[in-house]
């Protein structure tokens, strides 16, 4: 039974404050108040992030930094059964941007951030502990990226994601008179890539923009540590090597920027998320007993966001944003491992400008929409509330 329940996509998609599955778009508090409707409306070097196209609106020289809170609160009801909580479980990925204005035509620059990333923590009796109780991922992106002007109203760009992944699993190991515990604990890199373009369909009025990021493969290796084993099993479940790959899914967002007013910017996207790629997922033991593959069979999914900005001064800035992001798995497949909710999302930020220096603060509650699991033995309900906090810090040389 314990080796069936082993899985990194544990804490690959056990956050549930932020998107949907283990993705995670929370990468300045602009962004964050707009609700990430920001595709065709970034102008500054976190645009590296969303879209690389438009590191072009920097005059000189752009910096960013700053970090995003998310704060989930999850429950689990099992059918016929009492309402389990998660603990709660803070998840503070950080960003930093930076870029360059070679000449009118072309900019360059490097972003460093978070686009997977989270954690779960059942509490101490919660009673499908052997299938999911701690867990822990982040995926750093190292991202250098380039942007060309090839016309007035056309402008294209590429990046390179280079990335580092680092996962710790806890579970517990149900030995029917005791009960022991696997830990797991990984690291893995990967290589992928990104583009966009954004074309001004109205001078001053209308931007529409496109992107796209690849998939990418991660191969995760570590060590599992078997603890409180009893002695009829501790032939078998020693402390061995593991490995894991996990394709990160890859995205393409159309987006529309509207400049009614010239302090009045409102924002449309659509974001194609291609979750198939995700169709099972094991852990590899050098025991290849103790390996076994688990079906997940997740679907492509759409999500859509709404975001509005409006300066009351030349200086400071009031935002809100609306979005709705489905879960990609199956009724049948929705386990504790990979606890999900349809989430309905509401955001408000404010903007601050002293040049050179700008802040964005940004808040999004996340309302996670009862959401029923069919999955054999896993009859249940999740839902619950999450809460997101992002502050971003910038510079900019004209």
């Amino acid at each position: 039974m314990m080796k069936k329940t082993l899985s990194v996509v544990t804490l690959l998609a056990a956050g549930l404050s932020h998107a949907a599955g283990f993705s995670f778009d929370t990468h300045s508090g602009r962004a964050t108040g707009m609700s990430f409707a920001t595709t065709a409306v970034t102008d500054d070097s976190t645009a590296i992030a969303f879209n690389v196209a438009n590191i072009l609106g920097v005059e000189k020289l752009d910096i960013t930094v700053g970090d995003v809170t998310t704060l989930p609160k999850l429950s689990f009801t099992p059918e016929g059964g009492t309402k389990q909580q998660m603990g709660t479980t803070v998840v503070p990925p950080p960003h930093l941007f930076g870029v360059y204005r070679i000449n009118d035509q072309m900019a360059a620059g490097l972003g460093i951030y978070v686009p997977f990333a989270a954690g779960s923590n059942w509490e101490e009796d919660f009673p499908f502990r052997t299938r999911g109780f701690y867990a822990r991922l982040a995926t750093y992106f190292i991202n250098p990226s380039f942007a060309y002007q090839a016309h007035e109203r056309f402008r294209v760009g590429v990046g390179l994601n280079i990335v580092r992944g680092t996962v710790e699993i806890t579970r517990k190991i149900n030995f029917v008179d005791t009960e022991g515990t696997i830990e797991l604990g990984g690291g893995g890199w990967g290589l992928g890539y990104n583009a966009g373009i954004n074309v001004v369909v109205l001078d001053k009025l209308l931007d529409f923009a496109a992107t796209f990021r690849g998939p990418l493969k991660m191969k995760f290796k570590g060590k599992g540590d078997f603890q409180d084993v009893p002695a009829g099993f501790q032939g078998t479940l020693i402390d061995q090597p593991i490995s894991s790959t996990v394709t990160l899914p890859g995205s393409a967002n159309l987006g529309l920027g509207f400049t009614p007013l010239k302090n009045l910017t409102i924002a449309l996207d659509a974001q194609l998320v291609l979750w198939s790629t995700f169709q099972d997922f094991g852990i590899e033991f050098e025991n290849p007993a103790l390996t076994n593959i688990v079906a997940k069979n997740w679907k492509d999914t759409w999500n859509y966001r709404l975001g509005i900005e409006y300066g009351l001064t030349e200086n400071f800035l009031v935002r809100l944003g609306a979005s709705y992001d489905p879960i990609p798995s199956p009724e049948d497949t929705l386990t504790p491992d990979l606890p999900d909710a349809n989430r309905y999302k509401a955001s408000a930020g404010l903007g601050l400008k002293f040049d050179p220096i700008r802040a964005d603060l940004g808040y999004q509650f996340v309302y996670l929409k009862d959401t029923k699991s069919t999955a054999a033995g896993f009859e249940g309900t999740y839902g619950g509330t999450g809460h997101v906090l992002g502050l971003t810090i910038g510079y900019a040389m004209k």
